[in-house]
């Protein structure tokens, strides 16, 4: 089997265990609740039921008198929550908090922050996925001590029966005679033997139970891209073609528009990751969508599409598809379309741009390693130097979508981080009349027609000075590309940048 044959098994692989983004579970939040700017990392469990850690680091130096968070699951029905927790202060930083919160069913939760200061409280949701995802395993040092204990349980068990058929009826101060021992071994025999069963039960019972944990660990939906020739053009199908689509937990709940579009899907040229485009497919029906594909050159291309279902339920949908015969002409689909070919080189901080301007990453001089902070902040100088005026590309000052290079992570980030701003909406919109399915999501649909009135209030409208920043830290080392995207005079202008991920130093 050949490496590029290897690699997409990788990406089939990596998505068996994602969610919303591949190889990224982390959900990063940057914005305010209410006067007070804040960044957030979640951190979901895996399991469900299981412990998320929660950080809130303060973007200020006003002091606050407490940082609360709350687990909301994404049902209308639900009756007053329960009391949130406290976060606690991380000692030696002032501005950064901690919690752990239990997330105890499968599906769409938001994290309400809520922080109290000398502003009044402020309050925001960060919408993130509950859903199993591992198997989480017996370490060896701890089956070997529960081994042991278990061992000497059964061996007491065992005993004790023999001592209650042996000397229960004996006269105190009596000696038990030959058929006091034989009942006693009898006893003793017929408690290892049901004992016995019991384990074997006990054991057959663990294995079901492991097994069905096993199957219903969640996976994306699958989905099947075809390129197709309809007359003189090229069009692109993606097909929701897996059973889950109508599981309760996951399927059923029709879209919701994110960033105006019910779908944003991204094209990556498998060899070398030297073509990259931006769609936005319509759907045709319920589980079928079409776009037009850009002049893009022959060859295999990953596939990631984002989409958000009405209660919140965000994930990234993977596949591959194989271009075989470019698109000689394009006419977009949408206007917020965007494609590029080329770009990249390793190691250098300057991305030239289409439109004769020069993106520039403003990374720093140290290292980007796994697990902290990545300085992701670019800024765009016209061609005569100047800073450029950023104009809002679909509702943001900027998109970045980044992947390893053998497809292990894939992320689209915005300013706000990793959140769907859709799914934050739903949770924010919900009423309780809003158990029939697609009732909020008609709701959401017709807000997106009314164009920045329904926007929310972190959407970016511009940004005069050039910069665009995202909040994010690598969850793994190796290679990355990065593709950041930008408006600027009516066009979308994409910049391209290569980066090395160094492991944590210990």
């Amino acid at each position: 089997m050949k490496w590029g044959s290897h690699r997409l098994l990788l990406v089939a692989a990596i998505a068996l265990v994602s969610s919303a983004h591949v190889g990224s579970p982390d959900t990063y939040f940057e914005g305010a609740a209410g006067p007070y700017p804040v960044r957030v990392i979640v951190r979901t469990p895996g399991v469900v039921p299981g412990l998320a850690q929660i950080t809130v680091r303060l973007l200020t130096q006003r002091p606050v008198q407490r940082v609360l968070v709350l687990p909301v699951f994404w049902d209308p029905k639900t009756a007053a929550p329960p009391p949130p927790d406290v976060a606690q202060r991380v000692p030696g930083d002032s501005t950064l908090y901690s919690a752990a919160l239990w997330l105890m069913r499968t599906g769409a939760y938001s994290v309400q922050l809520t922080i109290e200061g000398p502003g009044g409280p402020g309050t925001t949701l960060i919408p993130i996925t509950a859903v199993a995802t591992q198997r989480l395993a017996l370490r060896t040092p701890l089956g070997i001590l529960l081994f042991c204990l278990g061992s000497l349980l059964v061996a007491g068990a065992i005993t004790l029966a023999a001592a209650a058929a042996r000397e229960s009826v004996l006269e105190p101060g009596a000696a038990p005679d030959r058929s006091d021992t034989r009942r006693a071994r009898i006893a003793a025999a017929g408690g290892t033997v049901v004992l016995t069963l019991a384990l074997l039960g006990g054991w057959a019972w663990w294995n079901a139970v492991d097994a069905a944990h096993r199957t219903g660990l969640y996976r994306p939906f699958h989905a099947t891209v075809t390129f197709r020739t309809v007359g003189s053009d090229q069009a692109l199908w993606l097909t929701i073609d897996d059973p889950a689509w109508v599981d309760p937990r996951y399927g059923r709940a029709p879209l919701i528009p994110d960033h105006g579009h019910l779908m944003h899907l991204f094209l990556i040229r498998d060899s070398g990751l030297a073509a990259f485009a931006h769609l936005h497919p319509v759907p045709l029906g319920t589980a079928m969508f079409q776009t037009t594909p850009p002049p893009l050159p022959a060859g295999r291309y990953r596939v990631y599409a984002d989409i958000v279902q009405e209660s919140g339920f965000m994930q990234t949908l993977v596949s591959t598809a194989e271009l075989t015969a470019p698109p000689t002409t394009w006419r977009p689909a949408d206007p917020d379309d965007a494609w590029l070919i080329g770009g990249g080189k390793s190691g250098s901080d300057n991305a030239p741009l289409a439109d004769g301007s020069t993106m520039t990453w403003k990374r720093g001089a140290g290292p980007i390693v796994v697990n902290q902070d990545a300085r992701l902040v670019f800024a765009v100088a016209a061609p005569d130097g100047a800073p450029a005026t950023l104009e809002p590309y679909m509702g943001m000052a900027g998109h970045l979508v980044l992947t390893r290079n053998d497809g292990a992570v894939f992320v689209h980030l915005h300013p706000a981080g990793t959140i769907s701003l859709a799914a934050q909406e739903s949770f924010e919109l919900r009423q309780p009349g809003d158990t029939i399915p697609g009732t909020l999501a008609t709701r959401m649909q017709e807000r997106e027609k009314h164009g920045n009135e329904s926007l929310p209030a972190h959407h970016v409208v511009a940004s005069p000075d050039g910069l665009v920043s995202f909040p994010y830290s690598f969850p793994q080392p190796g290679d990355y590309r990065l593709w950041v995207q930008v408006k600027r005079g009516g066009r979308i202008l994409t910049g391209v940048f290569d980066v090395a991920v160094q492991e944590a130093a210990r």
